[in-house]
Parts: structure tokens; sequence; C-alpha cells
């Protein structure tokens, strides 16, 4: 049971600290900064549950974990984020 929830704490805790720094590359003066390491834990947990599907179909190496962590928070806070306005009803 360990070998399950361990690594998806982990993944989720890598997650989120991927997410906080995601905040602090962006330019401040933005609503909700809690947001991105919300996004990074949800981001992690995803990453998870998709490593654990390619592991039991293909059987992925384990530094795939970490990659597909990364990938998911970029994705989800790059391209595909929602439009965060600025303090002063800006969006970007």
């Amino acid at each position: 049971m360990e070998t399950f929830w361990t690594p998806l704490a982990m993944s989720a805790a890598f997650g989120a600290f991927t997410g906080s720094l995601f905040r602090l590359s962006r330019r401040p003066g933005y609503r909700r900064p809690f947001l991105f390491p919300l996004v990074g834990l949800l981001a992690g947990i995803t990453a998870f549950f998709i490593y654990r599907i390619l592991l039991a179909v293909t059987g992925a190496p384990v530094w795939l974990m970490p990659l597909l962590v990364v990938l998911q928070v970029w994705l989800w806070l790059g391209p595909l984020a929602p439009r965060f306005t600025q303090a002063n009803g800006d969006s970007k």
C-alpha cells in the first residue's frame, strides 16, 4: 500500500512546489496567488495517475514521473492557463 501513497504524496508535493516556482516567475500584482500551488498540486496528482497507467501498459521508467509532473504543471499554468487578471482589472 505504501508503494501507492508515498509516490502519490511525493508527486503532489513536487507539483505544488513547481506551481510555486511558476508563481515566482510571473509578474507581481496578479490575483489569486494561491491558485498556482493548487493547480500544481492537482497537476502532480494527475501526472501520477498518468504515470501509473503508463507503467501498467508499457512499463514506463521511473524517471518519467517527475518529467510528467513538470510538463503537466507547465501545460496547466502555461498555454492552457486560465486568464489571470491584475489587481487593477487588466487581463493578461
